[in-house]
Order: structure tokens, then sequence, then C-alpha cells
């Protein structure tokens, strides 16, 4: 790999097709879980493959058979309790979108296993997303007692329709890949075993086609979602502020008690 990417040490890079680098997830935690140094990795690396003459597409996908479970919430009450941390992971949030809209390249996702908080905004912000028919997805905010923020408020309307929408990023309801298939939020959902293989495969034509038309192509598509920027920004403001108050903490701290969040029905809004 070029020196561009010998800073990331929970991405893993390789090259299984020509012009193709495959970015696999590759977390010490549970399930895939996304701790401090992989969540900042994963907001930056989109401007290295940006950069990067040598690529002409890329695959985003999790090791094994999971993606990635989103924040690690042992870190996420870290950051309830710091404004510092706080800001930190917001800037970042906003940097794996950002990255991912205007990253030049086709991005091609490739999920097995779980995909929930920023493990799914990489999934679905995927210019084509693929995942195993039995993988589980959630939007998981409104669990842990805070709005839901990043990706899901400027994407989810327009590729399911506010119903569904609502329906899941209010519910926080778990559903699968064929679901997702189905009410068009990912492109395409395959028996687990050939979910990698089928990725390489859509890289390798991505990237040997017309490249300046194929990335002005994702550019003017992509405008669609950039369209809606006050509400990403609302979003993600309101996310935040939520995490640094009673509804945030109390909902992250009986995740990791593992028992049911009190939340008081009079907190003021």
């Amino acid at each position: 790999m070029q020196d561009r990417y010998a800073r990331y040490t929970r991405l893993k890079f390789d090259r299984p097709a020509e012009r193709v680098l495959r970015i696999t997830l590759s977390s010490p935690l549970k399930m895939g879980a996304m701790d401090a140094v992989m969540h900042r990795e994963v907001s930056e690396i989109w401007a290295d493959v940006d950069a990067d003459d040598s690529v002409s597409a890329v695959i985003i996908t999790g090791d094994g058979k999971t993606f990635s479970a989103g924040g690690d919430l042992n870190h996420e009450r870290k950051v309830v309790d710091d404004y510092k941390l706080r800001m930190q992971a917001m800037s970042e949030a906003k940097n794996l979108v950002a990255g991912m809209l205007e990253c030049r390249k086709p991005i091609v996702g490739a999920a097995r296993g779980w995909a929930v908080g920023a493990g799914l905004a990489l999934l679905i912000l995927a210019d084509v997303s693929i995942a195993s028919k039995d993988a589980k997805f959630s939007d998981g905010h409104l669990k842990i007692g805070v709005a839901a923020g990043d990706h899901a408020t400027i994407v989810w309307p327009l590729l399911c329709g506010m119903a569904k929408a609502k329906y899941y990023l209010m519910t926080a309801e778990t559903f699968t890949g064929e679901e997702a298939e189905r009410m068009n939020l990912i492109s395409l959902s395959l028996p687990d075993e050939e979910v990698e293989e089928r990725a390489v495969k859509i890289a390798s034509g991505l990237a040997l086609s017309a490249p300046a038309a194929l990335r002005w192509t994702k550019t003017m598509l992509n405008h669609w979602i950039k369209q809606a920027a006050p509400i990403f920004d609302a979003s993600l403001a309101l996310e935040f502020l939520g995490m640094g108050g009673p509804e945030g903490a109390e909902g992250i701290d009986a995740f990791l008690q593992k028992r049911k969040p009190s939340f008081n029905p009079e907190t003021p809004v």
C-alpha cells in the first residue's frame, strides 16, 4: 500500500482487482464496534482515497461475518460528560458523511452481520450498497436517548420514503438486509456467501468505466442529498445536544448496565 494509508491502524487495505481498493473495518471490539480511533479513521479515509490516483473504485467492508455495530458506548459515555470529546465526535460524524459524498471515486459497501449507527451510515452512503439477506440493521439513536442524527435524516427519506424513515428512525427497530432492499434503503441483498464476490465484481466494472463520466454522474446525483445540508447540520447538532443532556446519559447508562432506560416524559424540549 502507498504511504498515505500507513497511518491507519483500524482499517486494513488490499487490492482485490485492478484499480480497486478494498477497505476492511478491523475493530478490536465485539461485533466490529468502532472505538475512538476507528471512528476518527473512517471520517478521514475518504480524502486519502480521493487523492489516490491509483484507485478508481473503493469497497468498504467488514472483517469476517460482521460489518460494524456502530460506536463504542463505553467511549460514548465519556463523550456525554466531556464537551471537548463531544465536539470532536460531532466533527468526525460530519466529516464521515461529507467525506463519502465528496469522494469522487465510486464507493461500494458490502455488509454482512450487524450494521448499526455509524456502521449503517458507511453502508447506506456508499454509491452501491450490498448486504447479506440476513444482515441485521438498526439506527439505534433513540434507544440511547439521542436524536437520529449523522446520515439518517438526510438520506433515508430520499431512499425509502418518509413513512419508512419515520418508522425505523423513531422506533429504532431492527430489520434485515432483505427488508432493507425491499424498501429501497440499499441497492442489493444477496445470500451471505455471495456478498464479497459481488462487491468486487461491481467495483471492478466501475473502476474500468469512463472515469470522468462516472465521477460527474456521482457528483450530480449526490446533489440530491446535499440539498438537505441544513437538515444534516441541525440533526447533528440536536443529536449531540441530547448526548450532553439527561436522556443521553440515561440511555447509554441503561444500555451498558443491561436494563431498560427510564426517561422522564416531562423533560423540557
